[in-house]
């Protein structure tokens, strides 16, 4: 089924326990490979998203689309810590938001 990805706009995410992330605001493509790369939120929850940062969700994250988007990971909480210019040891913390 073909859907547009202008449809994607505006639909609530939600994390796999249920917790409302925020909604898509713009779709990341990969336009040499023709595929979605991401969804991004502009304005996250404060509960799962220090200072409700901007941040974009790996479509590769996504379980379904319909209604909402539901998320198969996220993780538990995305801070801003400082690291030391190493790269991220794991997905949660490349998670980060970009500034």
């Amino acid at each position: 089924m073909l859907v547009e990805m202008t449809e994607f706009l505006g639909r609530q995410i939600y994390t796999p326990d249920g917790r409302l992330l925020g909604e898509v605001d713009n779709i990341v493509v990969d336009v040499e490979g023709s595929k979605i790369d991401g969804l991004f939120v502009a304005e996250t929850s404060p509960m799962l998203v220090d200072d409700s940062r901007p941040t974009n969700v790996p479509y590769r994250w996504v379980s379904a689309v319909n209604d909402v988007v539901l998320l198969k990971y996220f993780p538990r909480r995305v801070s801003l810590k400082k690291t030391s210019g190493a790269r991220p040891a794991n997905e949660e913390e490349a998670a980060l938001p970009a500034r």
